[in-house]
């Protein structure tokens, strides 16, 4: 019997994440083949097409044509993403999209419903809940190892951004909110549970720009467990989560974006004991499209992510809605 055909990808756009980490991963999956991409620029689709063994496609509607193309894979900028999932889900293909899903609640949950009218897979590509260290973490937990959790903490900040960086336009770019946010915020619901509500939030808001340039939320569950969320393009690089237990504290650096070789360590303090765990390295973005594919030839749907997705767009509203709003040069 000749093995199934792979799954042809399509790619919408020439961002950096998919030059780096999504498109190497695909091309790597047995099951997988990066058929073709496209830009609204020759010479990027050209440059992608020659370095991942694809054909260039001058323009999203031809790609989003094409019979041989079973799903799509959405780069694009945060404020692009309802229009072209939209026109994918409609063209008959799955589709896999860089996070946010799109930029409010109202665009994600009728995308959602699209997609699951169509009887198509939708995915958010937040990779991070995908690779092992989180696992372990969250057995780590449950087993009890600091006791009960009383407070999260998770940040994600990067340095300074050049001016013209497009995530200074939050019209196409988003922000910070939208595009590091994402992150602290998804594993409060990852770790903590989706009753999580936001009680406060500070924004620092570009005033040239409008552009959400870093904020803090503090969040807390029906129990009473606290979680204060940092995000922010200009700080210092950190990603990271922490716990603090009734019996001890856990921390996890590099918990949203370690390459595939880093292999993460686990701080576990108990009044005078600490302990560190050295975990295996883990791929999240190959993962991630195993999980995809799997889902595709299933015929499965992913209503784990789905929720968490719909949940997520619901958290981001609530802190623009309620949060107070800094003016910085």
């Amino acid at each position: 019997m000749a093995p199934p055909r792979p799954l042809r990808f399509g790619v919408l756009g020439c961002a950096d994440i998919a030059w780096r980490r999504t498109l190497p991963a695909m091309t790597a999956a047995p099951d997988v083949e990066v058929a073709a991409v496209a830009s609204r620029d020759p010479g990027k689709a050209a440059r992608f097409a020659a370095a991942f063994g694809c054909a260039p496609v001058p323009g999203y509607e031809a790609l989003l044509a094409s019979p041989d193309i079973d799903a799509v894979y959405l780069p694009l900028p945060a404020m692009l993403h309802a229009e072209w999932a939209g026109k994918a889900l409609r063209a008959g293909k799955h589709v896999l999209a860089e996070k946010p899903l799109t930029g409010d609640v109202e665009s994600t949950g009728q995308l959602l419903r699209l997609a699951d009218s169509l009887g198509l897979v939708l995915l958010e590509n937040v990779a991070f809940p995908h690779h092992a260290q989180h696992a372990r973490v969250g057995k780590l937990i449950a087993d009890g190892a600091i006791g009960d959790v009383r407070d999260f903490t998770s940040v994600f900040t990067i340095p300074p951004l050049p001016e013209d960086d497009i995530r200074h336009r939050p019209d196409v770019g988003g922000g910070a909110l939208l595009d590091m946010g994402i992150y602290p915020l998804h594993a409060a619901l990852h770790y903590l549970g989706s009753d999580i509500e936001v009680v406060h939030a500070v924004l620092r808001v570009r005033a040239r720009t409008g552009a959400v340039v870093s904020g803090r939320i503090l969040a807390c569950t029906p129990g009473g467990v606290t979680a204060d969320l940092a995000f922010g393009m200009e700080h210092s690089y950190r990603t990271s989560c922490e716990f603090a237990g009734s019996r001890g504290r856990l921390r996890l650096d590099r918990a949203f974006t370690p390459s595939p070789g880093f292999q993460p360590v686990v701080h576990v303090d108990r009044q005078d004991h600490h302990e560190e765990i050295t975990l295996r390295a883990d791929d999240q973005f190959s993962n991630v499209v195993r999980y995809f594919a799997a889902a595709v030839r299933a015929g499965a749907g992913t209503a784990d992510r789905t929720a968490a997705s719909l949940r997520q767009a619901q958290l981001v509203g609530d802190v623009e809605r309620t949060a107070m709003r800094i003016e910085v040069p």
